[in-house]
């Protein structure tokens, strides 16, 4: 008889998703909706590397 391995499910794994922003106190994930002055806080903004 095979030996029976159980695998650990990692929480969330195989769940896709889109980036999801935080602009004016607004969550969102796209800027489609929002007016230029929105748009442009975001192109203001400073990015941080990530490790």
């Amino acid at each position: 008889m095979e030996e029976n391995k159980k695998r650990t499910k990692v929480v969330g794994e195989g769940v896709g998703f889109d980036r999801i922003r935080r602009i004016t106190g607004y969550l969102v994930g796209t800027l489609d909706r929002f007016n230029n002055a929105k748009k442009a806080e975001v192109g203001d903004r400073v990015t941080h590397e990530a490790k």
